[in-house]
């Protein structure tokens, strides 16, 4: 089980490879959402995501035999970007299974970053299968997007960094897709704030995260339909334990609220921000029987958005 012991031993490790992001504020977006938000902004994080944090600690965990071979795994975007550049920077072979339907900005990215793009059909079969060919081709060493005990304690690191600059929070709230930074942000806030209760926004087209968190089972997601694409996976065997103990609850939210709370932020913080890390904004406002007059912190999870495809556009 990861614990704050990992989690700062991963703070450790990452320094060097990663950005300790700012935190901003802006009166008019507090205004807006009824309480005062401090946003960690993992966008401006190295390849535009928190994602790169879970990546680093995983890939410079390895041994040096472990790491010889490469490491491999399979993602539509931000956590495919985040490995080609952690194996990069460790000067070995990336990996990626990325489905055909994967924004063309990303699979950029990622082969910008020197990593070897497998294409697939967009199924997590077609994943999973092309993953494990690739596996067994290469040696490589498999690096889940983010149900893995490292990735996860890199996760947590952001909410480390926002608990040391604004510690008296009321609530921390993140996207949740698969639950690697929900997980790792819960597991440290815990630890650190245990006042602070910690919350997830999910979209209302893809909520099988709050339907498992209320089952008290993984309900598998299924024909996602949301603007948000980086929240279209299932929760995981490690992510699910760990948010079921830990986090006070999942809101949703549908598209609409998403992309008004992105031109917010895009408008008044001058920051560019994917629909993903907008939607926790959309969902602080929109429950305002838990949020009204507090001090919240919000996790913005990634930058990277299509510029050709602008949702108001």
């Amino acid at each position: 089980m990861v614990t704050i012991t990992h989690i700062r031993a991963a703070a450790d490790r990452i320094r060097d490879h990663i950005h300790r992001t700012p935190v901003l504020t802006g009166r008019s977006v507090d205004a807006w959402a009824g309480c005062r938000v401090f946003f960690k902004c993992e966008n401006l994080q190295r390849v535009g995501a928190f994602k790169m944090r879970g990546a680093s600690n995983a890939v410079f965990s390895l041994t040096d035999h472990e790491a010889a071979r490469g490491v491999a795994t399979h993602s539509s975007g931000n956590h495919a970007q985040a490995l080609a550049l952690a194996a990069k920077l460790r000067g070995v072979p990336a990996h990626v299974v990325m489905p055909t339907s994967a924004p063309a900005v990303k699979k950029r990215a990622v082969a910008g970053y020197g990593a070897v793009i497998h294409d697939c059909e967009p199924t997590l079969a077609a994943r999973e299968s092309t993953l494990e060919r690739v596996v067994a081709e290469t040696g490589a060493a498999f690096i889940h997007p983010y149900d893995d005990e490292r990735v996860i304690a890199g996760q947590g690191t952001a909410a480390l960094e926002l608990l040391e600059e604004v510690p008296d929070l009321d609530l921390v709230v993140t996207p949740v897709g698969g639950g690697g930074l929900l997980s790792g942000t819960a597991l440290t806030v815990a630890a650190l704030a245990p006042r602070a209760r910690v919350f997830a926004a999910e979209p209302t087209g893809a909520d099988d995260a709050a339907r498992s968190l209320a089952a008290g089972e993984i309900i598998p997601s299924v024909a996602p339909d949301t603007v948000c694409d980086g929240l279209l996976s299932s929760l995981g065997q490690r992510t699910f334990p760990i948010i079921r103990e830990h986090v006070k609850g999942i809101w949703t939210v549908d598209d609409d609220a998403t992309l008004a709370a992105l031109r917010m932020i895009w408008e008044r913080l001058k920051i560019v921000v994917e629909p993903s890390g907008a939607i926790p904004l959309a969902a602080v406002r929109a429950n305002p029987a838990v949020t009204s007059g507090k001090r919240v912190g919000v996790i913005l999870s990634g930058g990277n958005i299509d510029l050709e495809k602008l949702p108001w556009v």
